[in-house]
């Protein structure tokens, strides 16, 4: 039987394991922290719990049948459909809603952007398009061989994704309309990437809030762990925390195990479910390529003694300029001076996140990784970040907070995050598809990689979709294997 160390229990690390070991896999998890989980996690405080990380669940169809596939049936978690999906709030006054049901949609559209239409339905018939061959294509597609890439029909398929235009100046071929433009360029910060230069591929995203609807899982993301934790226990997966792996030694072509503070422990492969750069130091690699990371997050988390009825559960306060904004984190790498915030108030649809009559927000703001900033010096412009949201969108918001928590780029870095960036490396051409490291990274037989910096890429779903195609590489090499060594004794 193979036995098969997992290094990371981040949510890439944990399907890995469920796959693995429903196929008869041996699995032995690795985890630095006291819990598993990896950006899986609950703030927590008094009888309050948010969702630290992830918060918009997209593609649940994919999300849910690879959680079957894993051996994790429906009846064991909740889903609820987010009907609007969010507003956004202009400084102008101007506020625009998504919608679930087309024809609400469409009469919201009519209403703010009434000379978009035909723009927007051309959107919806080019995306349909697009997903179709997205999906098939790049991310249920592997290309640990890069002629699998490469391969004329392919690219052919890929081409039609339009890779060498960006999302930004993708939107702009449908909508007139700047504000409608960046409405639907945004989410490509999802996985930290940069509407204005991110492949037009990731306009997937977009296209995917329409087609599939946004959904909240209940009781918050982070809910999901102990699930899943309780079904990599019961098959008898071991389970270390508290258990930093300082190495994965080699021998050849092949690595032979992880060393820990305990020992070196030999296993017949090994999966990396850190965050990809921090593998090389651990394979005493010298590193040979530069990844450049995706954009921080400055993410404020409240405990409040009332919940805000009439903001949705996800929410949008703009600022007067996106392209500034974007410009401000990307290139100028600076603190933005009037920065977007991304809002989640998940108590208006959950009552038990906490205690009776309170509730929990959250906002994000999307700022530079990889700089010098002290951002526990910036607490100036931190406070003019709330008194916006009060503002704006939560009126009397400081009277309501009981409690506050933030965290910013370098509580990102200090927890193992790529140069501070919050979602992997960063989605640009050339660390996308084949150019982003790959399920089996390097020209080692048996070492394998899953997490948000790994084909295909960030977001829970398509994290869970890597470490599908990982289970898959590692099962059909471990048969390759065994066939070779059946021949050899024959």
């Amino acid at each position: 039987m193979n036995h098969t160390a997992i290094i990371g229990g981040g949510i890439g690390g944990l399907i890995s394991a469920l796959l693995l070991s429903r196929q008869g896999v041996n699995v032995t998890i690795y985890e630095k922290e006291a819990r598993l989980g990896g950006r899986l996690a609950f703030e927590e405080r008094d009888g309050f719990r948010i969702d630290q990380g992830p918060t918009i669940v997209l593609l649940p169809d994919m999300f849910q049948e690879l959680l079957e596939e894993a051996g994790i049936g429906r009846d064991r978690y909740e889903l609820i459909p987010c009907d609007p999906f969010y507003s956004l709030e202009f400084p102008d006054g101007l506020t625009f809603t998504k919608y679930r049901e087309p024809e609400r949609h469409l009469a919201e559209m009519k209403r703010v952007f009434p000379g978009e239409i035909e723009g927007f339905q051309l959107f919806l018939k080019e995306g349909k398009e697009r997903f179709t061959i997205g999906k098939t294509s790049f991310l249920e597609e592997s290309f640990v061989n890069p002629f699998d890439f490469w391969k004329p029909t392919n690219l052919k398929s890929l081409f039609k994704l339009r890779p060498y235009q960006s999302v930004k100046s993708l939107m702009s071929r449908y909508f007139q309309d700047e504000r409608l433009q960046a409405i639907y360029a945004l989410q490509s910060l999802y996985i930290g990437g940069n509407p204005f230069q991110a492949p037009a591929m990731y306009s997937l995203v977009s296209f995917a809030e329409h087609e599939y609807g946004i959904h909240y899982l209940k009781g918050g993301y982070a809910s999901l762990v102990p699930v899943l934790e309780e079904e990599l226990r019961r098959r008898g997966v071991t389970i270390h925390l508290n258990s930093e792996v300082t190495e994965i030694p080699r021998e050849g072509k092949r690595v032979t195990g992880v060393r820990t503070k305990s020992g070196l422990k030999h296993f017949d492969s090994v999966v990396f479910n850190g965050d990809f750069p921090g593998i090389d130091p651990l394979i005493k690699r010298k590193p040979t390529r530069k990844y450049e990371p995706s954009s921080g997050c400055v993410l404020f988390y409240f405990g409040l003694n009332k919940v805000f009825d009439e903001v949705n559960v996800h929410h949008y306060v703009m600022g007067e300029s996106f392209s500034d904004h974007m410009k401000d984190v990307f290139e100028e790498k600076k603190i933005p001076a009037d920065p977007a915030i991304y809002t989640f108030h998940p108590s208006k649809i959950d009552d038990s996140l906490a205690p009776e009559g309170k509730g929990v927000l959250y906002a994000l703001v999307p700022v530079p990784s990889d700089t010098e900033i002290d951002w526990r010096n910036e607490r100036e412009w931190m406070d003019s970040l709330i008194d916006k949201l009060e503002a704006r969108a939560f009126p009397g918001l400081r009277d309501a907070i009981e409690w506050m928590e933030v965290r910013t780029p370098q509580d990102a870095e200090a927890s193992g995050l790529h140069r501070g960036g919050s979602f992997g490396v960063a989605p640009t051409l050339f660390q996308s598809g084949v150019f982003r490291p790959q399920v089996k990274p390097f020209s080692i037989e048996n070492l394998y990689a899953a997490g948000a910096s790994v084909h295909p890429g960030g977001g829970i779903p398509l994290v869970m979709q890597g470490a599908k195609l990982m289970a898959d590489q590692l099962l059909n090499d471990q048969k390759d294997h065994a066939i070779k060594g059946v021949n050899v004794h024959v």
